[in-house]
């Protein structure tokens, strides 16, 4: 186990890199997802603050998932953070996978985002 969570690291410290180099003073779409929910968050590091946040615990969308943890529920969190951030006056992010591969419920939030107006 103490390997795979190595890998995990080094691939969130090369994302992290890569996106400080080139975010432009963008605020960061972060993306956690565990075995049985999914959260991400729109973060401006400059000022250290959350500009939107949206998960599968929250209330008013657990009811209507199935679970919270297939691209059904990914969807539906891209799609609520999209428009909580559009609200927030935020319309251009960088996308932070953190160590998780860009597949999957990663993927089907992100492109969720996209359609809901956010562009990255």
């Amino acid at each position: 186990m103490s390997v795979l969570k190595n890998k995990f690291d080094k691939r969130k410290a090369r994302v992290r890199r890569t996106l400080q180099t080139c975010s432009a003073a963008r605020p960061r779409l972060s993306v956690h997802r565990s075995s049985k929910h999914i959260y991400a968050q729109v973060i401006d590091d400059a000022a250290g603050k959350t500009v939107a946040a949206a998960s599968t615990l929250e209330k008013d969308l657990k009811g209507g998932l199935k679970t919270g943890a297939d691209k059904a529920a990914a969807e539906a969190i891209g799609k609520v953070l999209a428009e909580r951030a559009l609200k927030a006056g935020v319309k251009v992010v960088v996308f932070d996978r953190g160590g998780y591969l860009f597949h999957g419920r990663v993927k089907a939030l992100a492109d969720a985002a996209r359609e809901s107006g956010l562009s990255f």
